[in-house]
This record gives structure tokens, C-alpha cells and sequence, in this order.
């Protein structure tokens, strides 16, 4: 049976977007191709507008152009030192580079302009967080929380800090903070339910349907409930939801696995198992589970 692998819930948290508010008069409804053809008259006119520089490492980075990019947050740099919003948008530029050291130096001097700014701080905080440095990440997130204890993103990436390093009783703490304190933040209640789905705890229940509530096609959490359903026999709950998961994603080699794996071990509809393995392998030929079990299913229909 195929275990429960569900992404970091901390990509669908809306972070800091410091490095993304505009300096020039941009329309927001002009394309990128518009922009940077404004821009780069700008420029031309006014080679010393660090704004424009600014505006056009946020165009170029928005369309993958990471090393032009880097190259105008470096002059609207050379010419503004003391903008924090700048040193913001150089730190996830060089992050997106995978120079981790040099982003966390992009901040340190935002740190530096701006000691008392949370969105500073979030963002070392997750930085150091993706680079898995969770003692760092912790440092930045509780200087946020010291100043404002209910700051939503500060607890929830503390809470999946604490999740990583194992100590899951204050990540379940912090996490049941965030759904009292925000009852419509969904990635909080998702991921709570999966904790205790982890310690075979009903309560898990409570917290995936919620999440399913506040966002019925969250197939992350449709998963998860249904992984709990199976792990509990309740087999019929579990197979509507993984139906109810291909209904939205068709694509779900796991739910594919997780219907044969059901036909097979409890119905004993084998030949149903065997198409239920084939879907899944349709969509990964990697997946090894599928592909064991179809041979299982195969062998005992053979022999049945």
C-alpha cells in the first residue's frame, strides 16, 4: 500500500512578497514584453534610476531570466545601498540561483537597514527553512512572533520546523493555534489532520474534513483521509475518496495503486486489481508498487 508522501504544505503559504511591488508607472494590465520594453527605454533615458532597475529585475525574474535579473537588482543595489525592498528581491534571486549563502547575506543587510521589519525576518526564516537550516529558521521566525505573537506565516513554519526535527507536539500545538486564530486557513487544518492521521488519532478526521471543507478539490487532503479510512478498514470511505480524487486528477498514479491495492487485498477482484495497477502505471511506469502488485494480482487470478 502506498504510504502517505505529501508535499511540504509551506509552498502553498502566501509569504513575503516585498520583492514584487512595482517603482514605475507600470500598468498592471501591460504584458511582460511591454514592460520591459518600458523599462529598458527607462533605462536608457535615465541610467541612473535605481527604481527602473529594480522593476526590471522583478520583470526579467517573473519571466525565468534569473542571471539578467540578478545583474539589474545588483545595480539598483550599487545605486540605493540602503533600500531594504531591493535587498529583498537580490536575496530571492540568488536563492532562486541556488546560492543559498548569498540570499542569506542579501538579508542579513536588509536585517542590517531595517532590524525591527517582520517581513525581513519571514523571509530569512524561509530561506533557511528551504535550505533546512531549522535552528536558523526558528531564530528568525520566533524574533517575528516576540514582536507579534499571532503573525499567521511566522507560527505556521515554525510548526512544519517542528514537524521536521520530529518534536510533532509542538508542531500539533502551534498548528491548532493558527485554526483557532484563522478557522479559514486551510494548509493549517490540512496539515494538523495529516499529524494525527500519522498517530492513527481520530481526531484526524476532524481536521482533513475541514480542510476539505474550506477547499473541497485539495486532493492532499482528500488523500490523507482516505489513507486514514484505509489504515482503519474502512474501505468503502476510502475507495470514494480516492474516486472522488480522480475525479479531479485523473493523473493520481497513487490513488490508482491505492484502488487495486484494495481490490486485491479485500475484495479479491483481481482482474479489477490488475486495471486498477495498469491505470496507475499508465501514468508513472515507474512506480514499483504498481508494478509489484499488478504481478501478485496476475499470479492469483491465474490461479483462481
Amino acid at each position: 500500500m502506498k504510504r502517505l508522501n505529501i508535499p511540504i504544505l509551506i509552498a502553498l503559504l502566501t509569504l513575503v512578497a516585498v520583492g514584487c511591488k512595482g517603482r514605475t508607472d507600470i500598468a498592471d494590465d501591460m504584458s511582460d514584453s511591454e514592460k520591459l520594453e518600458l523599462l529598458d527605454l527607462r533605462i536608457e533615458r535615465h541610467p541612473k534610476d535605481a527604481d527602473a532597475y529594480y522593476d526590471r529585475s522583478v520583470v526579467l525574474f517573473s519571466l525565468g531570466r534569473t542571471k539578467d535579473a540578478l545583474s539589474d537588482i545588483k545595480r539598483a543595489v550599487e545605486l540605493k545601498p540602503d533600500e531594504v525592498d531591493y535587498r529583498m528581491q537580490q536575496a530571492d534571486l540568488h536563492f532562486a540561483n541556488g546560492n543559498v549563502e548569498d540570499s542569506y547575506k542579501a538579508l542579513a543587510e536588509a536585517e542590517r537597514l531595517a532590524p525591527e521589519n517582520n517581513d525581513v525576518q519571514l523571509k530569512m526564516g524561509e530561506v533557511t527553512f528551504y535550505s533546512h537550516d531549522y535552528d536558523r529558521s526558528l531564530q528568525c521566525l520566533t524574533k517575528v512572533t516576540e514582536r507579534d505573537p499571532n503573525n499567521q506565516t511566522a507560527l505556521v513554519m515554525k510548526g512544519f520546523i517542528y514537524k521536521e526535527k520530529g518534536d510533532t507536539a509542538s508542531a500539533v500545538q502551534l498548528l491548532r493555534k493558527v485554526c483557532d486564530l484563522y478557522p479559514d486557513y486551510e494548509p493549517a487544518f490540512e496539515e494538523l489532520g495529516v499529524l494525527y492521521s500519522t498517530r492513527n488519532d481520530p481526531m484526524a478526521l476532524e481536521y482533513l474534513n475541514t480542510a476539505i471543507q474550506l477547499q473541497p478539490n485539495n486532493t492532499n487532503a482528500l488523500y490523507a483521509l482516505a489513507m486514514f479510512h484505509q489504515q482503519n478498514n474502512h474501505f468503502d470511505e476510502a475507495e470514494n475518496l480516492y474516486h472522488r480524487i480522480l475525479d479531479i486528477n485523473s493523473q493520481s498514479a497513487d490513488a490508482w495503486h491505492n484502488l487495486g491495492y484494495i481490490e486485491l487485498t479485500e475484495r479479491g477482484d483481481y482482474p479489477r486489481a490488475v486495471a486498477c495497477f495498469d491505470s496507475a502505471l499508465a501514468v508513472d511506469p515507474t512506480h514499483g508498487s504498481a508494478r509489484t502488485n499488478r504481478e501478485l494480482a496476475l499470479e492469483l487470478a491465474r490461479q483462481n
